[in-house]
């Protein structure tokens, strides 16, 4: 298959962390600039607790302020039954579920064990599939986690084998610690339990290995993948985590392999300049300097 689809996580994912809020319509306006460059896939917020993700109070109001976009499959992400019901009542059709799979950061970030939060998935699963929405369920940390330390892979296969049937599997390096080594091995393994037309990959660039990781997930077989635009977001529990893989390196790098994604470099980079204005510092992937130099502004890859 010579297509790449990119899964745009930087309107919930990218802005989360951001300590200074940005307003509803300017979320609207990032995510209406990365409509027009092309992608058709993002994760546009998530119905958790406004007190621990304040970004994320106005969850029902972007919910409501894109739905005119023909095409656009926006995921809301969601962890329980109380973020299940405000999509719901939102009219979300398509969500985003977290099981974390290792014991001391589901403890600290869910609030309960890891069979929990297998349990607690595999409902909202079940709920998805009876009201018709499409579900996502994300297995993190794949790799590595921020407490326990390496994670098993057997463990993450024994977790995934129990959401074989789900629409989209995602395998996340949380923390951006795994290798390409690591991850080409673990997505070969997964083929044998999920079918791979549904696994996605999801990376972070703390060590600078995102695209690396992405490339060795291209190569196993996986042909969707997460990124954000610029790079923004990063994960509160690594220390030096520099953000997601950003949407522009990913791009860049289909288009090197021959994939398609649908998106245009052209546009992208005009929703990486805006990113930038809303968060109030220069964003960009690594792939940055050489796009803003003038012998390369517009070029082809």
């Amino acid at each position: 298959m010579n297509r790449l689809n990119v899964y745009e996580v930087g309107p919930r994912d990218g802005l989360q962390n951001e300590k200074s809020l940005i307003q509803t319509e300017d979320k609207l306006r990032l995510i209406d600039a990365l409509y027009k460059a092309g992608l058709r896939r993002l994760e546009s917020t998530s119905f958790v607790s406004p007190r621990a993700v304040p970004q994320m109070a106005d969850a029902d109001r972007i919910t409501a302020g894109i739905t005119s976009y023909p095409a656009l499959q926006s995921h809301a992400l969601i962890i329980n039954d109380k973020g299940w019901a405000r999509a719901q009542q939102a009219g979300v059709r398509a969500v985003a579920i977290v099981v974390v799979v290792s014991e001391t950061l589901c403890r600290r970030n869910n609030r309960m064990d890891v069979e929990q939060s297998v349990s607690t998935a595999l409902r909202l699963v079940e709920q998805a599939r009876t009201a018709g929405v499409f579900a996502r369920v994300y297995l993190a940390p794949a790799w590595v986690c921020p407490y326990d330390g390496p994670v098993p892979a057997a463990e993450v296969l024994r977790i995934a084998e129990r959401f074989h049937h789900v629409d989209e599997l995602a395998i996340a390096d949380t923390i951006g610690h795994a290798h390409p080594a690591q991850v080409g091995d673990l997505f070969e393994r997964l083929a044998d339990v999920v079918p791979m037309e549904r696994v996605a990959g999801h990376f972070h660039d703390t060590q600078g290995l995102g695209i690396a990781n992405a490339y060795a997930a291209i190569q196993a077989g996986v042909r969707t993948l997460d990124s954000s635009v610029g790079g923004l977001g990063g994960c509160p529990f690594a220390e030096g985590a520099a953000g997601n893989l950003a949407t522009e390196d990913l791009v860049l790098l289909a288009e090197k392999l021959g994939l398609e994604t649908g998106v245009n470099l052209n546009r992208l980079w005009e929703a990486v300049e805006l990113g930038s204005s809303l968060v109030g510092r220069s964003i960009g992937g690594r792939s940055a300097a050489w796009w803003r130099s003038k012998a390369c502004r517009g070029a082809a890859a």
